[in-house]
């Protein structure tokens, strides 16, 4: 493996940068933000003696569009990556270029998703990167070694399965088709994409991306600065634990969610209180939830099934955790914890039964919007928890207030505060969320504004399913479930958020970036 040195003419010893993200993960997921169900002691350690950021959003409820503000510091608007499909233009500027300008080693190890990993190799170089044996530099990043959900063969850890331990191949879920397989089960429920796998924990994706993690890290000396994104593919579905972990946690025990209602009459009175996509998803009669197999109708869901598929996607918490664990161990070992800042985050959380529904897809509910947050600072910063609205916006100004540089002109966020009164001061008032899709006949349009008052106000823009005036409006302070639609009953409060948000929203990139491949 190639070690990338600093420039010879930039002497520079900022902190070292270690983000470590998930792929579908609940605010709610981490026993530090209430959760009850997977043991996470690691990042719960990180949360308790740094800063948990209790209010933080992301900027759209999918991927690619939230990576892409990850890694450009930039609203959706700005990027121009407004749905899965669209790839980030190779050319766009990304704090991993601006560290590395300034003196840093940099790394991206588990799953990039800046480009559609079902998109044709042909045309996307991240899905051809490990069959050309390159690893970088990409976007900024001196070392990529990419891995995702699926064994499809196109990933850094796809070739290494293939030449190492091909005899396992078949035994991981297959891949995404349109053939019928998507809500294939080997669980005990039948539960879709439940597949426990007879594969050994040592070389599952999770274990994989924490060793890559390490052997870059293990090349850096202590006079080096580096940044490291430490990206798991978990717990995105499918649900495809090593059979050997599957008695962590019984799915009979795992309690259903507080927004579940166990019988149908139940879950429809639900949804009938929001906008009728939510409704059409749940008895699959309107497909706008791209983000799912088209064969699955939520309504045909069991309790035991939404039980099961929680038990397992905990099971992957944990062990994502576990895997945290050896990283930091390592660094402390290396001598390179003290001067290193850890933050921790997802792109996107995962419905997991809430309102009787799966996945995600259009609708900006906390359980896709509200993400773990968590900045544990190397210089000493007293433990502290913010309630005041954060976002994947801010992580990039911060890691150059981390480095000691001038911010690029193209950021757009702020850095991070460590207290509320901090937050106070630099007016930290509200985040924006978008949603944009286009799948045939059927577009969708979202913008939403969280304000730290606990207001959220989703508009609903003109598109071939809504006349442009509907949206949804709560009080999160006194609705945090989102039950109680105030859209049409506050019209004052409706129309001064709206008002906010649209002063807010920066002005969309033009061109449009083209959709180039299946969501």
């Amino acid at each position: 493996m190639d070690c990338f040195c600093a420039p010879a003419t930039i002497t520079l010893m900022g902190r070292n940068i270690l983000l470590i993200t998930t792929d579908q993960m609940r605010f709610d997921a981490l026993g530090c933000n209430g959760g009850q169900v997977a043991r996470t002691p690691v990042i719960d350690n990180l949360a308790a003696t740094g800063i948990n950021y209790t209010r933080a959003h992301n900027q759209n409820v999918v991927c690619m569009p939230a990576r892409a503000t990850i890694v450009t510091g930039q609203h959706v608007a700005s990027h121009g990556v407004w749905m899965n499909g669209v790839p980030l233009p190779e050319d766009q500027p990304t704090i991993a270029h601006w560290l590395g300008d300034h003196g840093y080693q940099t790394g991206l190890f588990g799953k990039a998703h800046f480009e559609p990993w079902l998109g044709s190799p042909a045309e996307f170089f991240e899905n051809r990167m490990a069959s050309e044996n390159h690893h970088g530099p990409h976007r900024g990043f001196d070392r990529m070694e990419l891995a995702n959900h699926f064994f499809e063969g196109h990933s850094h850890y796809d070739r290494w399965m293939a030449a190492h331990h091909p005899e396992f191949r078949e035994r991981f879920y297959p891949m995404v088709t349109d053939k019928g397989q998507n809500t294939a089960s080997r669980g005990d429920t039948g539960a879709l994409q439940v597949w426990p796998m007879e594969v050994p924990r040592a070389l599952y994706h999770t274990e994989w991306v924490a060793d890559r993690t390490i052997d870059w890290l293990r090349q850096m000396s202590a006079v080096d600065s580096w940044f490291c994104w430490m990206s798991f593919p978990d717990p995105h579905h499918p649900w495809d634990i090593p059979a050997s972990e599957k008695s962590r946690i019984d799915w009979r025990e795992v309690p259903l969610p507080a927004l579940y209602r166990e019988t149908d009459a139940g879950r429809r009175e639900l949804l009938a209180r929001k906008p009728r996509h939510w409704l059409g998803y749940y008895e699959g009669s309107l497909w706008t939830n791209l983000e799912s197999p088209r064969e699955f109708v939520p309504a045909r869901l069991t309790p035991e099934q939404v039980r099961e598929i929680n038990a397992m996607t905990h099971i992957e918490n944990e062990l994502i955790d576990e895997a945290c664990g050896r990283v930091l161990a390592f660094l402390e070992s290396a001598g390179l914890r003290a001067n290193t800042d850890i933050f921790f985050t997802t792109d996107h959380g995962e419905l997991q039964g809430d309102y009787g529904l799966l996945f995600k897809g259009p609708y900006h509910v906390d359980a896709l919007m509200r993400l773990p947050f968590i900045w544990n600072p190397a210089d000493g910063s007293m433990p502290a928890t913010v309630s005041r609205p954060v976002g994947h916006l801010d992580l990039a100004s911060t890691f150059c207030d981390i480095a000691g540089i001038e911010p690029p002109a193209y950021l757009e966020g702020r850095t991070l505060p460590r207290s509320d009164g901090e937050a106070d001061q630099q007016g930290r008032d509200y985040q924006l969320t978008v949603w944009d899709s286009e799948h045939g006949p059927v577009d969708m349009h979202l913008k939403s504004i969280y304000r730290n008052d606990g207001w959220l106000c989703t508009t609903y823009e003109k598109s071939s399913l809504y006349e442009g005036s509907e949206g949804e409006l709560y009080n999160l302070n006194e609705d945090p479930g989102q039950l109680h639609n105030l859209w049409e009953a506050l019209p004052a409060v409706r129309r001064e958020l709206v008002e906010q948000l649209y002063g807010a929203l920066p002005e969309a990139r033009t061109p449009r970036l083209e959709r180039r491949a299946p969501v």
